[in-house]
């Protein structure tokens, strides 16, 4: 847009997440993604990462990265130096992924730049507006803004990531936080499980009560091993404590979106398929042929998990060999 003879450069801040000093897909997702929305994209990364890592993420579409080594994680201090970078920056456009630090961050950066949230946005925006999943994914909506200032929040494994193939330019910033007492403090940390995170996983390979005792995960976990996935479970399993709680997939458990998801004795409770729903392909097994899991399953086999399992295992470790 022109003013008088000057151009006015649509500039996108994107939140870059930081675990154990790797930049998480989903991060890299919300780069690719502000990149079609605007011109100049600034990335903020917060904690401990190196220079070459975050350079990199100038191919999928970031010009300039910026990083504070700010190690502990706060809501509100995180909350604070992404309010100061966009102000810094100008940008009216603030991408963030969906995840449950974003999740935490979102709302009180709203608060600090009186800004609009659109929260979980699938899809990129046609005319302005965003297309996000409601009533537990059984819908869609598509929502816009009149406010000057926007905060994005995206569902992660949402959109596909292309890179570019070039780097971004690095800086450090030092942001001067207060060092007030927060309304909350962190009292003790519990890491989660499993080699990769449920959130990010492109695949999931989840089960239920139908596997009878936790000592029968073994083949869940090969099964995951074998196809690079992550591994899940129903509520139920959970509650028993055969499985951690950071496993626990569906509406009261963690929402998903992968590539694939295999249900392996799940029978679907509507609590369970809200929070799968999403998934691109979805596989079940099941020894009953009326489970609801298979209401919204795209390939389904009726039988004993103790008798297909095995088979599909096998068939996993010819297909790696081949």
């Amino acid at each position: 847009m022109k003013i008088g003879h000057q151009i006015e450069v649509i500039m996108i801040l994107v939140y870059l997440e930081i675990a154990e000093g790797k930049i998480k897909k989903s991060s890299l997702e919300a780069v690719n993604f502000a990149h079609q929305l605007g011109e100049e994209v600034v990335a903020l990364a917060i904690g401990d990462v190196s220079d070459t890592l975050l350079a990199a993420v100038g191919s999928y579409g970031a010009q300039k990265v910026w990083h504070v080594s700010q190690s502990e994680f706060e809501n509100n201090t995180y909350a604070s130096i992404l309010a100061l970078a966009a102000q810094e920056t100008g940008a009216k456009s603030i991408v963030i992924s969906n995840t449950y630090a974003g999740k935490a961050i979102a709302p009180r950066l709203a608060v600090k730049l009186k800004a609009s949230i659109i929260s979980g946005v699938i899809d990129t925006p046609q005319n302005s507006r965003y297309k996000k999943g409601v009533f537990s994914g059984k819908a869609f909506a598509y929502v816009s803004s009149s406010s000057a200032i926007n905060i994005i929040t995206l569902t992660p494994n949402s959109f596909s990531i292309e890179s570019f193939g070039t780097e971004a330019s690095v800086a450090s910033k030092d942001y001067q936080i207060s060092t007030a007492t927060p309304a909350t403090k962190s009292i003790e940390k519990i890491k989660a499980g499993g080699k990769i995170p449920l959130t990010e996983a492109e695949s999931v390979v989840s089960a239920g009560r139908g596997m009878k005792a936790p000592e029968n995960w073994v083949m869940i976990e090969e099964l995951a091993t074998l196809l690079g996935a992550a591994t899940a479970c129903s509520k139920p399993v959970s509650d028993m404590h055969w499985r951690p709680h950071t496993e626990h997939v569906g509406q009261t458990g963690i929402t998903i979106k992968p590539n694939l998801y295999i249900a392996i004795g799940i029978s679907g409770a509507i609590q369970h398929l809200a929070g799968v729903s999403s998934s691109k392909i979805i596989l079940a097994i099941n020894k009953d042929p009326e489970a609801p899991i298979f209401k919204i399953a795209d390939y389904g086999i009726v039988g004993d998990a103790f008798e297909i399992l095995p088979k599909v295992i096998e068939a996993a470790k010819a297909l790696k060999k081949v």
